[in-house]
């Protein structure tokens, strides 16, 4: 059972940093054929927003795309201009998600402390990304965990890998960011695809999901 933001999606969200738009549209149908339907291409790769302008017209409602490394309230305007859907952020700026919520997207700020959770959600955040999170590790999360809202999800984003999705998953997170461990420069769609399909397996298998 995922949270009920996430929907039918699992909730795991693919980073594509460095994806070029060359890329974006067999990227994106090796993700999606594996069961991955949160994307996210961040904006220090080239030429972001063609990518995800692409990926979100491919996309015909099957994912949700949208962009990570946001850091501007301009950028959360023009990501809703190709078609995104979803603003990721490495920090907790309340004007990014107020603008994120303003525009009707979906908000995933990165906090790294109680004070910035409590601050994010204040700002209307729909889920926390606890980044990094190999930093903060499970036991972390989960002391935080209890004193947060029980209805918002946690993603664990930044060290989060199939070898340790289950103690992520038991310290409260509802799903994971994976970055370089589902794509790299230079990675073909087959290798994107096969990692993807092992990311989703190791993942229900945690999540007691058949």
């Amino acid at each position: 059972m995922t949270h009920p933001l996430f929907g039918s999606h699992l909730p795991i969200v693919a980073i594509l940093r460095g994806i070029t738009p060359a890329e974006a549209d067999a990227a994106f149908d090796a993700l999606t054929s594996a069961g991955i339907t949160l994307i996210e291409v961040p904006l220090n790769s080239p030429d972001p927003f063609v990518s995800i302008e692409k990926m979100a017209k491919r996309s015909a409602g099957l994912a949700k795309v949208g962009a990570g490394t946001v850091l501007t309230e301009e950028q959360v305007a023009a990501v809703k201009d190709v078609g995104g859907e979803i603003i990721v952020s490495p920090n907790a700026d309340a004007a990014v998600i107020r603008k994120t919520k303003a525009l009707r997207m979906d908000s995933y700020p990165g906090v790294f402390t109680p004070t910035e959770a409590f601050a994010a959600l204040a700002a209307g955040a729909d889920a926390l990304k606890f980044f990094p999170a190999e930093l903060i590790g499970a036991s972390g999360i989960k002391a935080m965990k209890a004193v947060l809202p029980k209805h918002v999800p946690v993603l664990a984003v930044g060290g989060a890998n199939e070898n340790n999705f289950g103690d992520y998953l038991q310290a409260g997170c509802a799903g994971f960011g994976i970055g370089s461990n589902i794509y790299k420069p230079g990675m073909t769609a087959a290798d994107i695809g096969e990692r993807a399909g092992k990311l989703v397996a190791a993942f229900k298998a945690a999540a007691g999901i058949a």
